[in-house]
């Protein structure tokens, strides 16, 4: 008698552990991300700069994804998804201990450098595990895994979050950035040195951890995902643009990755003006502000796990684009209403994002085959939207008031089209258009 397959297992291989194992890399990554986030204005104060100058981080952070992306995929496709793996928790440990070193400078680049190197890292993870996690088990329920995996990601982000707060940003100097402007040159060395030693701490902690996990996914036996490459990488790459749902769906993912930023990034800027205009000091506004983009992860995440369950009954293309449509109304809502309303708005746009990533994922993906590799790194090279639309997004916070609304509502016009270029491609493949 045929054994019968389950979630976890697929024509007699259990991927129980491994699924395990590799889920759990998605929570670390998750992490990096969004204790990240928050950096924008951390480096913005202790380095008294602007706001457009501090999202240098995430054009550091993203640009190490787009970089590595095409290099991870040659490299898995030389060796195995347990190489690229092991090869992304490396350069994500050495990163996160550039930081000593970072620090020790008193500079902003070697941080950038430190991201930098950490992200070719986690660009080396995505690339490998989300088509792994693809290949684990039934093709049939390919998606709705990806989505299971995708959902321990907040999690992850959720930790980043709660560091970010409560170790970071609550415990750097409380001094605002006006009279940081204004203190003497050794003084404000001194506050700055002072700042660098309290935020690098979870960096290094975080490096220990990937550590432990290397040497957990190094002894651990993994499955072999068998898949004979007979086309060459310029054959792979042709016939990969030669595919409408796919090339398409790599613009989808940069657009998505954008929103993603912008709106996690730019909540603290959203809230700390409301709640500044109710008379709270710059430090107090912050850490309440980041308390509402904890609550927008805490939903992002609930809301990935009930998507993932919805996905038994209704096809991806279409959630993809209500969820799209959802996004579009919240985000007009973050822009035109003024004060509390507002920002509800921005925190319930997560709830309309938390099934993009894993979604447009997966259907660009789809039957891929032998080519699944090098679409995996299409993809990853499309977080590039999160390095490039956050500083444009700055570009305008920074110029204070534009058409006599503040700039940071105006801003959020950029997430807006972000999501109607995401819901135009839901549509477009649920009517099989491509």
């Amino acid at each position: 008698m045929k054994e019968k397959n389950s979630f976890f297992k697929y024509e007699g291989v259990n991927y129980l552990l491994p699924f395990i194992l590799i889920t759990a890399c998605f929570a670390l990554w998750g992490f990096a991300n969004d204790i990240t986030n928050p950096m924008v204005k951390a480096f913005s104060k202790i380095f008294r700069m602007s706001v457009t100058q501090g999202t240098l981080t995430q054009v550091a952070f993203y640009g190490g994804y787009f970089a590595m992306a095409l290099p991870a995929a040659i490299f898995i496709r030389r060796f195995t998804y347990k190489s690229g793996i092991l090869m992304g928790l490396g350069l994500y440990a050495a990163g996160a201990f550039l930081f000593i070193a970072a620090r020790s400078t008193g500079s902003y680049t070697p941080f950038l450098i430190a991201y930098f190197i950490l992200t070719c890292g986690l660009s080396f993870l995505e690339t490998s595990a989300n088509p792994y996690i693809l290949a684990m088990g039934d093709p049939a329920t390919a998606t709705r895994r990806l989505n299971f995996a995708q959902s321990f990601n907040p999690i992850g982000s959720l930790c980043g979050m709660f560091v970010a707060m409560n170790f970071i940003q609550a415990r750097l100097n409380p001094m605002d950035s006006a009279a940081r402007a204004n203190l003497p040159a050794a003084e404000f060395e001194a506050m700055k040195q002072a700042d660098l030693g309290i935020l690098i701490k979870p960096y290094v902690t975080i490096g220990i951890v990937i550590v432990v996990m290397f040497l957990l996914i190094l002894l651990v036996k993994m499955p072999k995902v068998k898949e004979e490459s007979t086309r060459s990488i310029g054959g792979s790459l042709k016939h990969l643009l030669g595919i409408p749902r796919y090339r398409e769906g790599v613009l989808a993912q940069f657009f998505y990755v954008g929103v993603q930023i912008m709106s996690w990034t730019f909540i603290i800027q959203y809230g700390t003006r409301i709640f500044m205009e109710r008379g709270m000091s710059e430090i107090d506004a912050e850490v309440l502000s980041q308390k509402y983009n904890i609550a927008a992860m805490i939903i992002f995440c609930c809301s990935r796990f009930i998507c993932t369950y919805l996905m038994k009954y209704f096809k991806p293309g279409k959630m993809l684009y209500c969820f799209a449509f959802a996004g579009i109304a919240c985000t007009l809502g973050v822009i035109f209403l003024q004060g509390i309303a507002g920002l509800y708005c921005l925190v319930a746009v997560s709830a309309c994002m938390s099934l993009m990533f894993p979604t447009i994922y997966g259907i660009a993906l789809d039957g891929l085959g032998e080519d699944a590799k090098f679409g995996a790194a299409g993809l990853i090279m499309a977080i590039l939207g999160g390095s490039v639309l956050p500083p444009l997004q700055a570009l305008v916070i920074d110029k204070g008031t534009v058409m006599g609304m503040p700039a940071v509502n105006v801003s959020f016009f950029l997430p807006m089209l972000c999501f109607v270029i995401i819901a135009l491609y839901g549509l477009r493949v649920h009517r099989k258009r491509i």
